[in-house]
């Protein structure tokens, strides 16, 4: 006998025929031979033939494998259940395809049987080559190829590939891109192998275009949709990504009208239905909500049933912000959960449960609200886990912890000790002190589980000023040193008018007790500058050399003190050529005020200061770096005149307070002011005792708006010139005057400032702007006599006799100008001209010295961008004084390591 069972073909052979015609005699005679139509696994139709109708022997005698490339022929006969000296059926010839369709190694496969010898053909499924992305522009390859299943040197399979643009669909679906359609191909290649190319037609994202919400009588469309993240798409919002369709975000949305009617008092609302349909293009989506508002509520009986005998329920009810009669509101409620949960938790109670029981009154449209705060055990703190630090030591987290083992649980402390880890810096931003259940039920564990990031800071900053053009920064500094909480820094500044260099080192935990050590040495040059016919031009070089040394030690646990010393030497000086003259005639040039501007001559030389500081500080911040709340005050002072040659007191203060509010907004307010006042008396009659480099000075960065040194006490010296009828006019042009900022010895400064939340995707760029307001003044300098030489002033010689500029004509007719004490020249008739002094035809204006705020609003945004923090600031001047010198523009860049 001899019998074909093959897939993918169905055919009818001469011995089929044969076969056919012997059944109907068999089926006379009684003998029945059956012939099977089978299904092969891709649908077609299969047929199993007999030769004959004789009874035959149908033993397997032997199992072949044909057309197999890669795959081994046991490997085949393996997947299927036919064996030597089985008996050949139809059955379980039909039987062995399906096992071999089930593989998917095969695109192709047969079964044959040669009176015993049966013969399995199969045609290999090709091997993948690679697999090739087109058309895809929004979702790049990195993000889709991890999604595939299908790779390089796997076998193909159709089963594979649909499950793969059933992925890559719901990747864009997952963008809002519901039109997006993948098309799989297949490029034959030698050996069997292929290219898969999915060509990807991304299409538009699919936004909202219309949210309808029917059944809301009470509010608005506008109102309720105003509440929700989705937002319809507008062209006002083409920045927004809250326009695209997401059903996560559909659900979120009905959570946020829930909470919207429960905070209005409507306490039987709830959502029927949310539907979003995609319109037919699918571009768009609508969506619609069916809504029952019910009536709203006001509060009944609110009362408190306390089963902890620390709380008395009656105290605790009169004690309530709810009243009765107060229309309902769910975050009310919630509030007062959270306020008794933290109340108990000061009082050692981690675990009390505080349930509010509602019964609502639909007659009188009352709800009556029972809060009942369940017995609890007082916990005590059995063990404290740090978690997390491979770098920072367990005692640099420990020693923050206002709670040891075995101390009486207390949420206050926990919170507290979750804002001085949070100062540090070292770690995740919002960490939490977790709290876990310990080996009692009056036992808990503290745990610490910290995330390391960067404490490291590469910081490069650039500015650019109207008066100094750019300025650069540099500093390198470690806020956590070999893990021990320790701070080490070196910083670099160079700009045309300064230079400095500072090492510096911090001890929070001196020899691991509770006292702060630290030391600064520097060097510090310094350029003053002033303005003139346009052109910028040195006054005078200050260079300090110096080191600081301090030590600190906590009052409180918010307060501390701090006492430090300081010993610096400076060196004033200017360029002699400049402003040095020797007008008396005596052959000793010295300072001349003229040149030099007022109180500059005065403070030339080396002096050495020693200066011993006390400063008083509060802090109750839940973070340096970013605070959110708290307030910070510091009031300083310091003494200069035990030992060195500058003696005064100055004292300052700071204040700064934040607020959370709204929605992530933070609100912070700050105010700081300072004085001078000299221990010694100016040596030159009319001149402020407070020597000019010791004063203050105002402008950027301190109050945005106003350029470096801005703000405050200026002399303006004002050009005299001829105009054209021989007339002498003075020269306001602010570009061609001599600007000298004379700093003052009194300021104040105040700023607003509001941090604007954006949404996840902005925050996870860091970006965090601001508005602000900036108001402050710099004043109380003594008001120096001021000149006004319309004419110049004449120069003298040494025996204080004018000079004046006489014209001598030569024997070879040549003329010369020789200085004289002679008014008239030889012929006795012509006057001399005056010997001048150059640019001493001149008037001052004295300007500034006014204590009026000057105020500023602007704009500031920080980026942690990928090459290091950045801070961006515009700012509009409201108010100024006269002689303030404005600017609009900052910026400054840094990086983390």
């Amino acid at each position: 006998m001899s019998g074909l069972v093959k897939a993918g073909e169905a055919k009818t052979t001469p011995a089929g025929r044969m076969a056919i015609a012997l059944l109907c005699g068999s089926m006379l005679a009684g003998v029945p031979v059956p012939l099977m139509a089978q299904e092969s696994p891709d649908g077609e139709a299969e047929e199993v033939a007999a030769a004959d109708a004789q009874p035959v022997d149908n033993t397997i005698r032997t199992i072949t494998v044909a057309g197999a490339q890669r795959l081994e022929a046991q490997t085949i006969l393996s997947y299927i259940r036919l064996r030597v000296g089985q008996e050949y059926t139809s059955a379980a010839a039909d039987q062995a395809l399906k096992d071999l369709g089930a593989t998917e190694l095969f695109s192709n496969f047969s079964i044959r049987n040669d009176a015993g010898n049966v013969v399995i053909t199969v045609t290999e499924n090709p091997v993948i080559n690679r697999i090739v992305l087109e058309g895809n522009k929004r979702i790049k390859n990195d993000k889709i190829l991890p999604e595939i299943k299908l790779t390089a040197r796997q076998i193909f399979t159709r089963s594979k590939v649909r499950a793969d643009v059933a992925r890559i669909i719901e990747l864009y679906k997952r963008q809002g891109r519901f039109a997006a359609t993948v098309e799989p191909k297949m490029v034959q290649l030698p050996q069997n192998r292929v290219d898969i190319v999915f060509e990807i037609n991304e299409g538009p994202k699919s936004k909202v275009r219309q949210i309808n919400i029917i059944g809301n009588e009470k509010f608005s469309d506008g109102d309720l949709r105003s509440e929700m993240v989705t937002k319809q798409a507008r062209w006002t919002r083409f920045f927004s990504s809250n326009t695209s369709y997401d059903p996560d975000r559909l659900a979120f949305d009905q959570q946020k009208l829930r909470q919207f009617y429960l905070t209005e008092g409507y306490a039987d609302f709830r959502v029927v239905s949310a539907v979003a349909e995609l319109t037919p293009d699918k571009r768009d989506f609508i969506i619609t909500y069916v809504v029952e508002e019910g009536e709203r509520y006001k509060f009944g009986d609110v009362s408190v049933e306390s089963q902890l005998r620390d709380f008395d329920s009656e105290s605790l009810t009169n004690s309530l912000s709810i009243k009765n009669g107060d229309w309902y509101n769910a975050k009310t409620v919630e509030d007062t959960v959270e306020q008794m949960t933290e109340l108990a938790g000061n009082f050692g109670y981690a675990f009390a449960d505080v349930q509010p029981r509602f019964s609502p009154n639909r007659e009188n449209l009352t709800m009556d609200v029972n809060f009942i705060i369940r017995e609890a055990p007082r916990v005590y703190v059995e063990r404290v886990d740090v978690n997390g630090n491979t770098l920072t030591q367990d005692k640099v987290v420990r020693r923050e912890f206002r709670l040891a083992e075995g101390d009486a649980f207390s949420s206050l402390s926990v919170s507290r000790s979750t804002a001085r880890i949070n100062s540090l810096g070292y770690f995740q931003e919002n960490f939490e002190v977790n709290q876990v259940e310990g080996s009692a039920p009056d036992r808990i564990i503290l745990e610490a589980n910290v995330e390391e990031q960067p404490t490291g800071e590469l910081q490069l900053s650039a500015g650019f000023s109207s008066l100094e053009s750019f300025i650069l920064a540099a500093s390198i500094r470690q806020r956590n040193f070999r893990g021990r909480g320790q701070t080490v820094g070196a910083s670099v500044n160079y700009s045309r008018y300064s230079r400095s260099a500072q090492l510096s080192f911090s001890e929070p935990y001196l020899f691991d007790r509770n006292i702060s050590a630290g030391v600064d040495i520097y060097r510090r040059d310094f350029n003053s500058f002033n303005r003139f016919q346009r052109d910028r031009r040195d006054l005078y070089e200050q260079s300090t050399t110096g080191f600081s040394i301090r030590a600190g030690v906590p009052l409180t646990e918010y307060t501390s003190l701090i006492g430090s010393y300081t010993l610096n030497y400076d060196d004033v000086s200017l360029d002699p050529d400049t402003y040095f003259s020797d007008f008396d005639g005596d052959g000793i040039r010295t300072c001349e005020p003229i040149f030099a501007g007022r109180y500059l001559c005065e403070a030339l030389g080396k002096r050495t200061s020693s200066i011993l500081g006390l400063n008083l500080s509060y802090n109750s911040l839940d973070s340096r770096l970013r605070p959110t709340r708290g307030r910070n005050i510091t009031f300083s002072t310091e003494l200069a005149g035990l030992g060195g040659s500058v003696k005064y007191v100055r004292v300052r203060g700071k204040a700064a307070q934040y607020w959370p509010v709204l929605n992530g907004f933070v609100f912070s307010l700050s105010a700081e002011g300072g004085a001078i006042n000299s221990l010694e008396s100016s040596d030159v009659p009319g001149n402020d005792s407070v020597r000019l480099t010791d004063r203050f000075f105002l402008g950027e960065p301190q109050i945005r708006g106003f350029d470096i040194r801005g703000v405050g006490p200026r002399i303006l010296r004002q050009p005299y010139t001829t105009d054209e009828d021989g007339n002498r006019v003075v020269v306001t042009d602010r570009d061609r005057v001599q600007d000298d900022a004379l700093g003052g010895r009194a300021y104040y400064l105040g700023r607003a400032e509001l941090e604007i939340p954006l949404g996840s995707g902005a925050r996870e760029l860091g970006l965090r702007p601001s508005i602000f307001v900036d108001a402050g003044a710099l004043f109380a300098v003594k008001r120096p006599p001021l000149l006004d030489n319309p004419n110049g002033i004449q120069q003298r010689d040494a025996n204080g006799n004018l000079l004046f500029l006489e014209i001598v004509t030569g024997t070879d007719g040549s003329t010369t100008v020789v200085p004289t004490t002679n008014p008239i020249a030889a012929d006795g008739t012509t006057p001399n001209t005056p010997n001048v002094i150059n640019g001493s035809a001149f008037r001052e204006v004295f300007l500034g010295d006014s204590a009026m705020p000057r105020v500023s609003v602007g704009i500031g945004v920080n980026w942690n961008s990928p090459f290091g923090p950045f801070r961006i600031d515009f700012a509009k001047v409201l108010r100024k004084e006269p002689g303030d010198d404005t600017k609009q523009f900052t910026f400054n860049v840094g990086t983390q390591f």
